[in-house]
């Protein structure tokens, strides 16, 4: 069962526990994995001289779309430190990306952050991520697992099922996206059922998208639960957690957590925003200094859980030119490839906005004639995942060099 001595760990400790990781990490990565040798070379860097944070720091960060590079031209294994065969997994994400998982204990680390959110032994759990191809379901089921909780694989989709479901049994948990957990409400009501009677949600686990504080508190006032976030990624896992007492997201002990300057990838000071770049401890896929993209900062101060890690403070936003949508990310030149196929396109740009705090996306395309809009979403569709609305303008309406992505959501009510 779960113990949760590591987050409470005195912060000297901590550092002492993580810098001996990230130490026995360097080395196996710098033995056995074919990136991160080629990196280190090409920074002119030794990886046994690396002997502090100060000197880790000066590694370059690894970006996603490097990873995406390096796996289509040398294959996965190239940033593997170990065999294909002996990963537990091999999942594909958008991108396309392979996304192995290792065979050590409670791999992606998300124990903690459901411990954090109140599930418990005993819990019955709705689990609404994927389990094809993606890693979602299966990481987040496995901590579930590991508290001791019994799951039902939903899956996504399906809403009347779902509904059926929680209505018929004593399904006390979910996990999946704040929004959806919001359309199954509304589909219930519209059907009937009264949400505080006819429900036995106490908790939900959310995450791949931005969870304002309105959806938030709509949701728990609805259902007369507790919804809690956490923040991670396909590629390592958990990066951060709420607790109950909110006001960020605890950074956790299974990985070493920067906020860096996206332009030199030197941490930045507590406060100050910038990119966060994590290193887990996976010798099997060790992705050191991984540049996430998303914007946070450090909070420092206590928390009146007991956990004294320090906090992120939120996702604030992106510092490249993707964006994560509905939990897909979303790159540009995916797009183009999408778009080269419809001649009548001359000028394009994606708009990503969150009406009501559900995101959404608009292709605005501007055409000098007549588009099949069907089979353009068809298309769009199958190459990234996504199903755009889609807003026509005239071949003047859109300037050549207006940027391929933009992003019109607003969190200031984030927490």
């Amino acid at each position: 069962m779960y113990k949760p001595e590591l987050e409470m760990e005195p912060r000297d400790r901590r550092l002492e526990r993580k810098w001996a990781a990230v130490r026995s990490l360097l080395d196996s990565a710098a033995e056995r994995s074919r990136e991160f040798k080629s990196r280190l070379a090409r920074a002119g860097i030794k990886a046994r001289e690396v002997r502090s944070f100060a000197d880790f720091a000066h590694i370059p960060p690894l970006r996603k779309r490097e990873i995406i590079e390096l796996q289509a031209e040398h294959g996965p294994q190239w940033l593997l430190g170990c065999g294909l065969g002996e990963l537990r997994r091999v999942y594909q994400s958008p991108g396309p990306i392979f996304d192995p998982e290792g065979a050590g204990h409670d791999y992606w680390g998300w124990t903690e952050g459901f411990w954090a959110a109140g599930f418990r032994p005993g819990d019955l759990v709705q689990m609404t991520f994927s389990y094809h191809l993606t890693p979602a379901g299966l990481m987040l089921e496995e901590p579930l697992r590991e508290i001791g909780c019994a799951v039902i694989p939903a899956g996504p989709g399906n809403t009347e099922v779902q509904i059926e479901l929680m209505t018929r049994l004593p399904v006390t948990g979910f996990v999946g996206m704040a929004s959806y957990l919001k359309v199954i409400g509304h589909k219930a009501v519209q059907a009937g059922f009264d949400l505080r009677r006819d429900f036995h949600l106490r908790t939900a686990f959310v995450a791949a998208e931005k969870l304002t504080e309105a959806l938030r508190s709509e949701v728990e006032q609805a259902f007369g639960m507790t919804v809690r976030q956490g923040y991670g990624t396909a590629d390592v896992g958990a990066i951060a957690y709420e607790c109950g007492e909110l006001g960020g997201m605890h950074v956790t002990s299974r990985c070493w957590v920067e906020v860096c300057d996206p332009e030199t990838g030197l941490p930045l000071p507590a406060g100050e925003v910038g990119e966060v770049v994590v290193t887990p401890f996976t010798a099997d896929y060790p992705l050191i200094r991984l540049a996430t993209g998303d914007l946070s900062f450090f909070k420092t101060e206590p928390c009146a859980c007991g956990r004294t890690s320090v906090k992120l403070g939120g996702v604030l936003g992106r510092a490249d030119d993707t964006a994560k949508v509905k939990g897909q990310f979303i790159y540009p030149s995916q797009a183009v490839e999408v778009m080269a196929a419809f001649p009548a396109i001359k000028a394009w740009q994606l708009a990503v906005s969150n009406p009501g705090g559900r995101d959404a996306l608009t292709a605005r395309l501007a055409v000098d004639r007549d588009l099949d809009q069907e089979a353009f979403v068809r298309a769009f569709q199958k190459r990234l995942k996504l199903r755009p609305a889609v807003e026509l303008l005239a071949p003047g309406d859109l300037a050549p060099d207006s940027p391929r992505l933009v992003d019109l959501r607003s969190f200031q009510d984030a927490g």
